[in-house]
């Protein structure tokens, strides 16, 4: 029977840090599982709030080419932060027919439950993208109650739609290219708007 193919993605955020430590680990996971390992990709000094990463770019590239097939990382914080992007990296290995795994906590897609995973970080994702909706709004609105004026303003970027960007964790490079403007035009934009409280929950 032939050997699953597997890659290995590793993140750490600052320089400082290493990934021996990660790896070792994860190399006698696939041992274990008598997995090959194909293909090592590791971020070094970015946050996992960042969505712009070159080895996750390089990866996603060759989940879509069917360059192996399992993704395995050490744990979920390592390849994204937000529900929203992990959906959105989880969506594209599905679609690629890529499992995922994640060694310490013991969650894979590949199985009924992590397919049920998938569909509770669906339900969660779209609360997020609510709660969102709903801090935009609320600072929106305290903006219209100061006299500010609203709309697509002088600079000539969507301020809505760059908040909800931003809200969901892309960075202003991402968000500018996006817009179809500077990203200095955008950050001197962003840092205009009068910063508004969340709203109180319960």
């Amino acid at each position: 029977m032939t050997k699953k193919r597997a890659a290995l993605y590793l993140r750490i955020s600052t320089n400082s840090q290493n990934t021996d430590n990660q790896l070792l680990e994860l190399r006698r996971y696939c041992d274990r599982m008598d997995w090959r390992i194909v293909q090592t990709y590791a971020d070094k000094g970015i946050s996992g709030a960042t969505r712009e990463r070159p080895a996750l770019d390089d990866m996603l590239v060759d989940a879509a080419a069917k360059k192996f097939d399992v993704l395995l990382v050490w744990k979920i914080d390592r390849l994204a932060r937000s529900t929203s992007h992990l959906l959105e990296i989880l969506t594209h290995l599905r679609t690629a027919e890529v499992g995922f795994c994640s060694m310490t906590e013991s969650i894979d897609t590949v199985s009924p439950q992590g397919r049920m995973l998938l569909t509770f970080l669906s339900a969660i994702a779209e609360f997020e993208r609510e709660l969102i909706r709903e801090r935009i709004k609320a600072g929106l609105n305290r903006t219209r109650s100061e006299g500010t004026k609203l709309g697509r303003p002088r600079i000539g970027f969507d301020i809505a739609k760059a908040l909800r960007l931003r809200q969901t964790g892309s960075g202003y490079k991402q968000i500018a290219r996006e817009l179809g403007v500077p990203r200095t035009t955008l950050y001197r934009g962003m840092q205009a708007i009068p910063k508004s409280p969340l709203p109180k929950q319960g």
